[in-house]
């Protein structure tokens, strides 16, 4: 039996614990995925580190974390796999003997979707909102996937400086920048992303004045629920390219799964039964 979940707030929407326990049914395992929804359970945000030596205790094999806790996570673990290293932020913790070691399945999934998704995609210029724990996942993917220059915004611009300044000591100085909210262009940019919150069905809205989409750009958002947010809703009304946050959360999903049971997930089933689900 793998005991799993999910941390974080505002998840009670999270279609993860029916992606994790089909494709374990479809492969004969037996697997429990529940939600712990911080604010549904009236925990502070100190609760986490507790929570999860509870959780390895009663005999875990792991959990996903989520907004707000993907970085706050860092200093609670014993280990970090070099995957959530280099990007700085974790959003799966395998429990091994009592150990907490954390990994990061974002960056592939956020790159598995852009790739499958919006293939020829143009990437000379392109604009992230969000600097957070899934912001630092996204922008390494991006930069990885070949964007000649990415533009980061966050409503904390000292969050938006720090992971630019980590960014740019790995993938180079010329390739990451920093805008503050209200000075917001998008005249020179491809593609717009966002990392935020914001268009959760918690944080209805956009996390940009809808009058800077164009057209001509192509807009990705990680949010997942609702699958149209009101960012993508705008932008497929003005005719842009969009992707959904499903093809993120099925690819990172399946790379937990097979951290938390040590086999390999059928992606393509998994993202068969979100559809279906």
């Amino acid at each position: 039996m793998f005991r799993t979940g999910l941390l974080g707030r505002a998840i009670m929407a999270s279609r993860s614990p029916w992606l994790h326990e089909q494709e374990a049914r479809a492969q004969g395992l037996e697997l429990t995925y529940e939600l712990f929804d911080f604010t549904e359970r009236g925990l502070a945000d100190d609760a986490l580190g507790p929570l999860l030596r509870r959780l390895a205790d009663d005999g875990f094999s792991g959990v996903n974390v989520t907004f707000p806790f993907k970085q706050a996570v860092l200093p609670l673990l014993d280990e970090l796999a070099e995957c959530a290293t280099s990007v700085g932020a974790v959003n799966t913790v395998a429990m091994r003997g009592g150990r907490l070691i954390g990994y990061n399945t974002d960056k592939t999934g956020f790159q598995e979707s852009l790739a499958e998704g919006l293939p020829g995609a143009k990437l000379s210029r392109v604009l992230q909102l969000g600097a957070g724990g899934a912001g630092a996942a996204v922008a390494n993917a991006l930069l990885s996937h070949g964007v000649g220059v990415l533009e980061i915004t966050d409503v904390d611009m000292t969050r938006a400086e720090v992971l630019a300044r980590r960014l740019a000591a790995h993938y180079g100085a010329g390739r990451v920048v920093t805008c503050a909210g209200d000075a917001l262009k998008t005249s020179a940019v491809d593609g717009i992303v966002n990392t935020t919150p914001m268009g959760m069905a918690a944080h209805p809205g956009t996390a940009i004045d809808p009058a800077l989409i164009e057209p001509r750009h192509w807009v990705a958002d990680i949010v997942y629920f609702p699958i149209e947010t009101e960012m993508l809703r705008i932008a497929h009304e003005r005719g842009c390219r969009v992707l959904n946050g499903s093809g993120m959360v099925v690819c990172q999903a399946a790379r937990a799964f097979e951290i938390f049971t040590g086999n390999r997930a059928d992606s393509a089933r998994m993202r068969k039964s979100f559809i279906g689900g």
